[in-house]
């Protein structure tokens, strides 16, 4: 195996033995970044000299015995999460690039913990749509078969996964941006409890989370950038859950239709209900339910992102708003219609969504459902619908946790029988992220080989 595919447990094991550098793994993962990125397209200011120099730090500490808890391991991190010295473009080109003063928390602690920072990772515009959709970046395109999406908005952190680019990649997820762009792209992906991980521009529903190739590697990335910071007054000190479940006896919800939003395709469907399977096999007792969400939810949620963005791109400079994409400017477009009362009420949706889903986890134990009810859709779509008046017909299985902060995380379920992978969402009590990633590490078993050409 190339060293570019290791996981990150793996790495750190053989550097603590001796057996490999981080100089030849970084070596080999950027080899592999110019054998992939001209046809995915996943980097944003990607840094091969500071990767070296960082590798070769991380060679010495390890030969000193000062090595940290990822140290040498290489990882990218998602434009909107700031890197010193970088801009912040937000996927869009209607944005002024202004080097970052400092590192937010989380690319902060992946340094401190030795981590060889190597590229950031690209993202659509403004972070508002589940493709690779940029007037800034190039279009991302799913390593899998790349005529169709990686999904969004962390576009560019699934598709450097799913390619080999290392094994860390960090993500964000404010509707499923995470957990969208993993299940598409065959990953693990979580999105924490609300507060875990500090994002340092906090904002109803965002989290910080790593997208990865296993659970073990999201677990070890996890419990690296969790923790408060100061600069994100909603951060959570650091949890104390553990890495380990027992199936036996888990009271497991299965969740096939959202009741709102596309219809799930039937290998979809096929998939997670298989996943199901597996777990009643091992003791789990397993029992369906109806949609927790309604469209009167999503559609509030809907107006309430629609009037924040509208009002986000009206403070913009006219010559800078005209280079927003023209699916965001269509979408904000009807702004204008809504009353105070429908933004209010649109708000008050966030809190109703939270309040059903905490009414699921009085009676069960996890929540296993489709992470997108469909499998990756065309690259040049911004959303699946092809339709800026029906924006958020996918993210009614994922949505729901953002608003009631539960972790929820992905795990391959499967493939469809055109070979494009199929997730499923494993959600869980507030603060068992590590728990949740447990159980996706016990379904580990549907992974092909993965993409390298």
């Amino acid at each position: 195996m190339n060293l570019a595919d290791l996981t990150a447990v793996d790495l750190l094991a053989k550097y603590r033995d001796g057996l490999v550098s981080p100089v030849e793994v970084i070596d080999d993962v950027l080899a592999r970044v110019e054998q992939l990125e001209p046809r995915i397209c996943a980097l944003y200011a990607l840094d091969p000299a500071g990767a070296r120099a960082a590798a070769h730090e991380s060679e010495r500490r390890w030969r000193d015995g000062t090595a940290g808890p990822l140290d040498g391991v290489p990882v990218t991190v998602k434009e909107n999460i700031a890197t010193r010295g970088t801009p912040v473009p937000q996927g869009t080109a209607a944005t002024e690039l202004i080097p970052a003063v400092e590192d937010a928390p989380a690319a902060a602690r992946l340094r401190d913990a030795g981590a060889v920072i190597f590229s950031k990772t690209t993202m659509p515009e403004y972070g508002m749509l589940s493709s690779g959709v940029s007037t800034f970046h190039h279009l991302t395109r799913n390593p899998w078969d790349v005529s169709k999406t990686a999904g969004g908005s962390s576009a560019g952190a699934a598709a450097a996964a799913a390619a080999g680019y290392g094994p860390i990649h960090l993500g964000t997820d404010i509707g499923g941006s995470i957990r969208l762009p993993a299940g598409w792209c065959g990953l693990v992906g979580i999105k924490p409890t609300h507060g875990r991980v500090a994002v340092g521009n906090p904002y109803p529903g965002r989290a910080i989370g790593p997208l990865s190739r296993t659970a073990a590697d999201a677990a070890l990335a996890l419990s690296v950038i969790s923790g408060y910071d100061p600069r994100d007054y909603t951060s959570l000190p650091a949890a104390s859950d553990s890495y380990e479940i027992a199936v036996d006896g888990l009271r497991v919800a299965l969740l096939l239709d959202a009741g709102v939003g596309l219809p799930v395709d039937p290998e979809v469907a096929a998939a997670v209900s298989s996943t199901a399977s597996q777990l009643e096999k091992a003791g789990a007792r397993v029992e369906p339910i109806g949609p927790i969400i309604t469209r009167e939810m999503l559609d509030g949620l809907d107006r309430f992102w629609r009037i924040r963005s509208a009002t986000d791109i009206a403070a913009l400079p006219e010559e800078r708003r005209a280079k927003v994409l023209p699916q965001i400017r269509e979408w904000v477009s009807t702004a204008g219609d809504l009353s105070g009362s429908d933004v209010f009420h649109g708000y008050s949706q966030m809190g109703a969504m939270a309040a059903a889903v905490g009414r699921v986890f009085t009676t069960y134990d996890v929540i296993l459902s489709p992470v997108a009810p469909i499998t990756a859709f065309p690259a040049e779509l911004a959303y699946p619908t092809d339709d800026p008046s029906k924006p958020f017909e996918h993210i009614a299985f994922t949505v729901p946790y953002n608003m009631s902060h539960h972790p929820a995380t992905t795990v391959n379920a499967g493939w469809s029988s055109s070979g494009l992978p199929i997730g499923a969402q494993l959600a869980v009590p507030h603060h068992q992220d590590l728990t949740a990633l447990a159980l996706a590490a016990q379904l580990e078993t549907h992974q092909r080989e993965w993409p390298t050409s």
